[in-house]
């Protein structure tokens, strides 16, 4: 492809190096080839055009360097986890027994859920008793109109927490308080709490659970799930991207995981000192860069620099000059779809004529 056109020019049957070569020498004045670094194009480019300058692809020069930062994330993945509360901490345990099978289940004395339903109840019925509408404490209590309706109608607390009205009975009555104690400490889905319940002898249908966790989400929303420990794939995607481009929360953890862990820290600095490096076009610094990962103890970023030398003049040359052959993989996906078209039923010649036709 001319990268100057960015066109086809023509289509090889392989990439052999003995056909590339050919192809390079039958056709002389080639001054800039832009590759990846495969080391058949390396080789067939010295010998087809050996005054031609290699400009190694920017996309797969960082391709690599994540890899190398994955590696490193990988080595010290038991640090990415946030260490635990000290288990001598007190901590609040909810007073809820769980009721037997068939006993009537009385209401939840303590918990978030069943607090949140008192002080919600207790609130709507003050502002009641001062002759305020029910639109108008929805309003100033930032509560959806039918909750504060249900709490305006219910003469306690504990008859919402039982979840039943007089004169009616549910088969999931004495299984609702264990449903609250479970719904307070974050499991909210209806599966794995009709799983649960059926453990404990509960014999209704999980329909019947799925519309009491439904009524249950929309009258009291639960908050927002614990954070989960970042990954691997978490953090080295969080390594290799821009600052600006990280979210408040993925800076913090990010922050938090390289503070636990000095070498990940160093491994960060010296990808965002490559960034830098690469975005400005600054290959000549290359050298400086490669002596200072060299001088600390990363062996993921070591390997990662001696690729780099084993390709060192296309690579500087990769990250200095405007070229870069990125405008082959838009091309490639064109070929595969010409060759779909042809559902395999042409030869190489037709498929060649088509691809620079096509351009």
């Amino acid at each position: 492809m001319d990268i100057e056109t960015r066109r086809p020019v023509d289509l090889l049957p392989d990439r052999n190096v003995s056909t590339v070569a050919k192809w390079l020498a039958d056709h002389p004045g080639v001054e800039v080839i832009c590759r990846d670094r495969s080391l058949a194009f390396a080789e067939a480019g010295r010998l087809g055009a050996p005054n031609a300058i290699h400009v190694a692809d920017r996309w797969h020069i960082w391709k690599n360097l994540a890899e190398a930062a994955e590696k490193a994330v990988v080595r010290h993945r038991a640090l990415l986890r946030e260490p635990q509360e000290n288990s001598s901490q007190a901590v609040a345990v909810p007073d809820v027994s769980e009721p037997a099978p068939g006993t009537a289940a009385g209401p939840r004395r303590s918990g978030r859920l069943s607090d949140r339903v008192r002080n919600q109840h207790e609130a709507v019925h003050d502002l009641l008793g001062q002759g305020i509408g029910l639109r108008v404490i929805a309003r100033q209590l930032g509560l959806a109109r039918n909750t504060v309706r249900r709490l305006a109608h219910a003469a306690t607390a504990d008859e919402l927490l039982v979840g039943r009205r007089t004169g009616r009975t549910s088969i999931l009555d004495a299984y609702k308080p264990y449903l609250h104690q479970r719904w307070s400490e974050g499991c909210t889905t209806a599966r794995g709490l009709f799983e649960e319940l059926r453990e404990r002898g509960y014999e209704g249908g999980e329909s019947v659970v799925k519309e009491y966790v439904r009524k249950l989400r929309e009258a009291f929303p639960h908050d927002d799930p614990p954070r989960r420990n970042p990954s691997v794939r978490d953090v080295t995607s969080w390594i290799t991207r821009h600052p600006d481009r990280l979210d408040d929360d993925q800076a913090q953890q990010l922050k938090a995981v390289l503070a636990r862990c000095p070498e990940l820290e160093q491994t960060a600095q010296h990808i965002r000192a490559f960034a830098e490096l690469m975005n400005n076009r600054e290959g000549r610094h290359l050298g400086q860069w490669i002596d200072r990962v060299q001088a600390d103890d990363l062996p993921a970023l070591h390997s990662f620099v001696n690729g780099l030398g084993q390709d060192l003049d296309a690579v500087v040359a990769g990250l200095s000059l405007r070229y870069s052959s990125g405008a082959v993989e838009g091309h490639n996906n064109k070929i595969k779809m010409l060759k779909r078209q042809m559902f395999g039923r042409a030869n190489f010649d037709l498929l060649r004529k088509r691809v620079l036709l096509a351009a």
